[in-house]
């Protein structure tokens, strides 16, 4: 597993998720899952190859997807309409809980268009934009996981967001990879445990 940053300012995170102690680059992953898939691509490494597979958490997150020789675009069915506008095409709309590469599976959260991704073989949880990591704007805090502003979800609550990420701490989870702020390496569940509790 590959996370690999690109420049944003603002962002005390460097390369492959270690804090640099000074804020360089770095808010928007792309992150290579398996050998043949990526979550949320943005610049990922030339080394790398292009993945099968680009999974994507929500449109927002779509970036460079449909620039990318990637051979399938796979993203929520209430993330494929609003990625086509942007040019992208989805070849693999999905609901959670469906198939999806690489053993990867998909998990639903109360914000309609988001899901959350577990990579079984990493024991790791990737998210988009509900679950921010420390350092992440708006309000940049040291906690090492929160939960994303209540006006992100629109009509839904943090109440509706702990909901539906409750499943998750039923999983074996070591870390957890965030888009915005410093990923959770060790002690991933404990950390998701603390927001979700």
């Amino acid at each position: 597993m590959t996370r690999c940053r690109r420049s944003h300012p603002g962002c005390t995170v460097g390369r492959r998720g270690t804090n640099t102690g000074k804020r360089t680059s770095a808010r928007s992953p792309w992150k290579r899952a398996t050998a043949s898939s990526s979550i949320d691509p943005i610049d990922p490494p030339v080394e790398l190859g292009p993945p099968a597979h680009v999974l994507v958490t929500v449109y927002w997150h779509g970036r460079t997807s449909g620039e990318r020789e990637a051979g399938d675009v796979w993203a929520s069915t209430r993330s494929a309409q609003p990625l086509r506008n942007r040019g992208i095409e989805v070849m693999h709309p999905f609901r959670a809980g469906d198939d999806l590469p690489g053993g990867i599976e998909a998990f639903q959260t109360a914000r309609s268009a988001e899901v959350v991704y577990w990579l079984p073989e990493h024991r790791a949880v990737v998210a988009g934009d509900v679950l921010l990591g420390a350092g992440a704007k708006p309000r940049p805090t040291d906690e090492p996981l929160r939960l994303c502003p209540e006006r992100w979800l629109g009509k839904k609550t943090h109440d509706d967001l702990r909901e539906t990420l409750r499943p998750l701490l039923d999983l074996p989870v070591e870390r957890v990879l965030v888009s915005h702020g410093i990923p959770v390496v060790d002690g991933g569940k404990y950390a998701l445990a603390a927001v979700l509790d």
